[in-house]
């Protein structure tokens, strides 16, 4: 909503209305676009699969995440559960992802909110080793590479990584599904320092059941990292057993940032 100088200016070009109807239309109508604006900016849609079709393999703006030396791929597509559409990953042995390319600044949008959903935990999943670096749902956050926040050291290493792996985050966040870690846990990945674990959820208990999370992203970056982070500059889902050898299926719903946290009345809604 615009303060007291914004108002009374709109006021007063009202007033220049050819009459006191058009006057009252016009002043209503900006106000409630003032305050529409103001709700839509609120909370940034990151993955709104609820309006994407059933049956599409890809919904609008997410394309896949792919690995050089895993050639065996998680399978994805839009379905319905519960009569609101979903994104289902199934995999076989495999490990493969889709990521959405975003701007988020998260000083401004620290709060990360999603759904998911699993069938059931992995055996021999274990966020300590690599062979045990699978899970049945995972969400994570890549920040953009910004020079003047890295020390020369860790630049140095990311370079490095670049060429061997590709095109690699500077930093990433994955929210895990874990098979026997404490919720709560947050490591280094098995494989980089450059990607933190964080789990979320751990065993069986709530599978089979839709489970809405909330994450600080910006405290979460500031504990695994140091410092402020840059922008956050994609999100991806990943369900994936080729370490394990396993089979997993989950279901991802919709991914939002938000500037305030959820109330409690929100999350009864």
């Amino acid at each position: 909503m615009p303060g007291q100088e914004g108002i009374e200016k709109l006021y007063n070009n009202c007033l220049g209305a050819k009459s006191q109807v058009a006057a009252l239309v016009i002043c209503a109508g900006v106000l409630f676009g003032e305050a529409r604006s103001a709700e839509q900016i609120s909370v940034i849609e990151a993955g709104r699969f609820s309006t994407a079709s059933a049956g599409l393999a890809l919904p609008d703006g997410w394309k896949p995440l792919t690995f050089k030396k895993i050639p065996q791929h998680t399978a994805y597509e839009v379905v319905v559960d519960g009569g609101i559409a979903v994104v289902k990953a199934t995999s076989h042995a495999s490990a493969s992802g889709l990521i959405n390319s975003v701007s988020v600044d998260p000083k401004e949008y620290p709060f990360m909110r999603w759904r998911w959903k699993i069938d059931h935990v992995l055996g021999n999943s274990d966020v300590h080793l690599k062979e045990g670096d699978d899970y049945p749902a995972r969400l994570y956050v890549t920040f953009e590479y910004d020079p003047d926040k890295v020390g020369l050291a860790r630049k140095l290493k990311y370079k490095a990584g670049k060429v061997i792996f590709g095109d690699i985050p500077i930093a990433a966040l994955n929210y895990i599904w874990d098979t026997k870690s404490t919720v709560g846990t947050m490591v280094d990945n098995a494989y980089t320092d450059f990607a933190k674990m964080i789990v979320v959820e751990s065993g069986s208990l709530k599978t089979g059941k839709w489970v809405e999370e909330e994450r600080n992203v910006l405290e979460d970056y500031q504990l695994a990292f140091g410092g402020d982070p840059p922008k956050i500059n994609g999100v991806a889902i990943m369900t994936d057993t080729d370490n394990t050898r396993e089979e997993a299926t989950a279901y991802y719903g919709d991914i939002s940032f938000a500037k305030a946290k959820k109330s409690s009345a929100d999350s009864a809604n």
